[in-house]
């Protein structure tokens, strides 16, 4: 049996966890679920075909008094444009040329990877069970020294909240407040990455799992740190980000109830 809070951080009854809390901890299926997920979402690039080669330059130095042929007039024997009048003008297509193509350009490649369906929703399930272990989520780097018990459970009324400082307010009285003070901290990330829009490295605090959507999940969003979901959108990602299970994670009383919907 498991406390249900109220929004006020109080005790208001206890209920039964679903099977799927008891699931074998998977952290290899975890990670593959993860990476799939990550892969899948990457798309696909490469070179254009036809890049450096779209142009009328052609290599006239093939016979000797052709038309346009470039043997004998103290320039390089590169394809060349033709310009009016049989004339030549720059060099191109060649790689040294300006505008010329790439020697080799990025090769084509499908970042995809695939993963049973079994396997998926074994990893989901491990993920789900791991929320209730304190040792993998405090080695997740979760502080949960003010926690009674996990998984945390909170009355429906929960969904309702539409104001960020409401939310904020009811998850600093379930224990929550180190937790969402360690995820305001963000660092410069070394690297390139910090010019290519990820200038800033984020930790993930807690993860909000609801049934409906009564306002919680715009209210939500604007907390550093902290992500809301619909029950039936959860997927591992969110559960362990970064390959790593264990996340911080707060439940409200219809979406465990509603848990099985995951895996029917």
């Amino acid at each position: 049996m498991v406390r249900i809070y109220s929004i006020n951080g109080k005790i208001i009854g206890k209920m039964e966890l679903p099977d799927v809390f008891n699931t074998e901890y998977r952290p290899d299926l975890i990670q593959r679920a993860v990476v799939a997920i990550q892969s899948n979402r990457r798309q696909r690039y490469s070179a254009y075909a036809l890049a450096g080669q779209q142009t009328s330059a052609d290599y006239f130095g093939r016979r000797r008094g052709a038309f346009r042929q470039t043997i004998n007039r103290g320039i390089s024997r590169l394809p060349r444009e033709k310009l009016g009048g049989g004339g030549l003008g720059r060099v191109r297509i060649v790689p040294h040329a300006v505008g010329g193509r790439r020697a080799h350009p990025p090769k084509g490649r499908d970042w995809s990877k695939k993963i049973n369906n079994k396997e998926y929703l074994l990893a989901l399930k491990s993920a789900i069970a791991a929320t209730k272990d304190e040792g993998i989520v405090s080695a997740r780097g979760h502080i949960i020294t003010g926690i009674r018990e996990l998984p945390l459970i909170i009355e429906d009324k929960f969904e309702e909240l539409n104001k960020t400082k409401e939310v904020i307010e009811s998850l600093n009285k379930l224990g929550l407040e180190k937790d969402l003070e360690r995820a305001r901290e963000k660092r410069i990330r070394a690297g390139k990455g910090k010019m290519r829009g990820r200038r800033y490295k984020k930790k993930k605090s807690v993860l909000i799992v609801v049934n409906n959507d009564g306002g919680i999940l715009s209210s939500a969003r604007n907390i550093p740190g902290v992500d809301a979901v619909r029950i039936d959108d959860l997927d591992v990602e969110l559960l362990a980000p970064g390959t790593h299970a264990g996340r911080l994670t707060l439940w409200t009383k219809s979406a465990i109830e509603n848990i099985h919907r995951l895996f029917t």
